[in-house]
């Protein structure tokens, strides 16, 4: 190698920030796995928004079917109380779609407030919550 091509080498510049999320976002798109993901969660987040005009019956209201199963009426049937599933499926994604990331998020914070403390201290913070999170945890049992 010449010091021409090393002077080369060097003045090469690198992909700039753009130019690799540009990268990213065709190669996500070439994913069949994000593609699929993408629209399961445009339909739920869909679904949240819109399903007061989606529902074909009143999630809350009861009625005389009775632990009826799929029909064309009820497409999933019917619970305990003669309501229809399909719309409390529906209607239910709004609050799953609140309270699931909200719960990340509160795990998230407790984890890395613990995970901060526990590091900085060291000694007894660190052994105890070692400790116990190998407690809380599931064991393999053979």
């Amino acid at each position: 190698m010449t010091a021409a091509d090393a002077a080369t080498v060097v003045a090469t510049p690198s992909a700039t920030r753009g130019q690799r999320a540009g990268e990213l976002g065709r190669a996500l798109l070439r994913s069949r796995t994000f593609m699929v993901g993408a629209v399961v969660l445009a339909f739920w987040v869909l679904d949240a928004i819109f399903w007061p005009a989606i529902v074909p019956h009143d999630p809350s209201s009861t009625g005389t079917d009775i632990l009826v199963g799929p029909s064309g009426d009820h497409l999933l049937g019917t619970d305990n109380l003669g309501r229809d599933v399909f719309s409390r499926v529906l209607a239910g994604a709004r609050s799953v779609l609140i309270v699931a990331p909200l719960a990340t998020l509160i795990g998230l914070i407790g984890g890395t407030t613990i995970g901060l403390v526990s590091g900085y201290h060291r000694g007894i913070v660190d052994t105890s919550s070692a400790a116990s999170s190998t407690r809380s945890s599931p064991s393999r049992r053979s």
